[in-house]
């Protein structure tokens, strides 16, 4: 006896997305940026545990919240849990992620990738970095200009 056509589609399906949890299940949260498109100097180091679904939002978890300053006197904060949606060059719906402009914060709640730039955006505004300013992972407290000798190459971005 055959089995009826729906459900073998059912398996099928089920089969796929089983596939898809698991192919992303053993890379890092960094690994998981880069296959999309993004550097994985975006999240600073220290990810201890992510969750990506299937339609591409996710949770990233930092032991508390981080901040360091970027150029340009700007100074970026992220909090403890990190939220969004990530897509092929775009992550959008971002909470837990924003900059200080002069003495106010605000969130960045999108950022996209053009040729050799992101694009990240705080309301109606946005502002355009080159790729290369994230190859690097920054380190809470000091960004990219820390003292030691971690240099916060990939080494460091390979936590959870």
């Amino acid at each position: 006896m055959t089995p009826p056509k729906s459900l073998l589609g059912l398996f099928l399906i089920a089969g796929f997305l089983l596939g898809f949890a698991r192919s992303h299940q053993n890379l890092t949260a960094y690994e998981v940026l880069e296959s999309y498109n993004f550097p994985k100097g975006i999240l600073p180091k220290g990810v201890k545990d992510y969750v990506f679904n299937e339609d591409g939002s996710f949770v990233a978890y930092l032991d508390g919240s981080c901040k360091f300053a970027i150029e340009a006197g700007y100074t970026l904060s992220y909090g403890s849990k990190i939220t969004g949606v990530l897509k092929y060059g775009s992550l959008k719906n971002l909470q837990g992620v924003s900059v200080k402009v002069l003495f106010v914060w605000l969130g960045i709640w999108e950022v996209s990738r053009g040729n050799e730039q992101l694009d990240f955006y705080v309301g109606p505004v946005s502002a355009s970095f080159p790729l290369s300013n994230f190859y690097v992972c920054p380190r809470c407290g000091c960004g990219l200009d820390c003292d030691d000798d971690d240099d916060g190459d990939s080494k460091g971005c390979v936590n959870i």
